[in-house]
């Protein structure tokens, strides 16, 4: 498996690439890759379907480890010829497209039943649409078996929002605050943070063909990569109680296919 130093290398040869990100991100990545590693049971086809691609850095450790990949992530994204070149350096399938809401065209080069695993890795929080359709069109590529990797922050995390003391007095609300929205550019806000059992919940819905077979409150997954640092106190609570710890990690299996996604929209 690829390390950081090799995949540096490896992108700044194919036309360059997001370094503070990389570096940022990919104590992450390995983190959510050991985590899977633990508990699923390899097969020599093995396709991930990597939603969210961005730079393909989370990609390629699954590529160089054998692994089919194919990544899907806006044009922006996807049709950078940095990224493009990077692709085809690891032999990783792209797939632009425009609107997650309604993914079934992007998807339909794929084929029903072909993917063992979808990464669905810190996006849950930035969705702002109905996500339905978005899920019919993953059920359809999923086979029975495979499953879906989700990880996103804590809601209810130690050093999250839930507990911001400030806002509670100021009746400031919820999610990200009014100054984050009018002065922080992004491609998109955490406009909905979930709690472990929520999630548990959402997919339920979705379908009882989904089983969640994996749900962890993990620790930060590098120092500093909340942004918001820790003391004695808060690492000490963070560590004898799960559930304030930031990060969640769940896997969901698909058991079977027969019924598909049942919930449909009321509006």
């Amino acid at each position: 498996m690829i390390t950081l130093a090799e995949l540096e290398t490896m992108a700044v040869a194919a036309g360059g690439t997001d370094l503070d990100y990389l570096r940022h991100h990919f104590p992450r990545f390995l983190a959510t890759k050991a985590e899977f590693d633990s508990g699923w049971q390899r097969h020599e086809q093995d396709h991930v379907l990597d939603i969210g691609a961005h730079w393909l850095h989370q990609g390629a450790l699954y590529a160089t480890d054998g692994f089919k990949v194919t990544a899907m992530d806006l044009p922006l994204s996807m049709e950078h010829p940095a990224v493009v070149a990077l692709a085809g350096k690891l032999g990783i399938e792209l797939i632009s497209c425009s609107n997650l809401e309604q993914p079934a065209d992007a998807l339909s080069c794929l084929a029903d039943d072909s993917v063992s695993v979808v990464l669905f890795t810190e996006i849950l929080e930035h969705i702002t649409f109905n996500p339905v359709a978005m899920w019919k069109a993953i059920h359809r590529v999923l086979r029975p078996g495979g499953r879906i990797v989700v990880t996103t922050p804590n809601y209810y995390a130690l050093r999250g929002r839930a507990w911001d003391p400030l806002r509670v007095l100021q009746r400031f609300g919820g999610g990200p605050t009014a100054l984050e929205i009018l002065r922080t550019p992004t491609y998109g806000h955490h406009w909905k943070e979930y709690s472990l059992r929520e999630i548990i919940y959402y997919f339920c819905v979705l379908s009882d063909e989904f089983n969640t077979v994996k749900a962890k409150h993990l620790p930060e997954y590098s120092p500093g990569y909340l942004g918001r640092p820790e003391n004695v106190l808060t690492r000490w609570l963070e560590r004898t109680i799960p559930p304030l710890r930031p990060c969640l990690h769940l896997e969901i299996q698909l058991m079977a296919k027969d019924k598909g996604i049942v919930i449909e929209p009321t509006w």
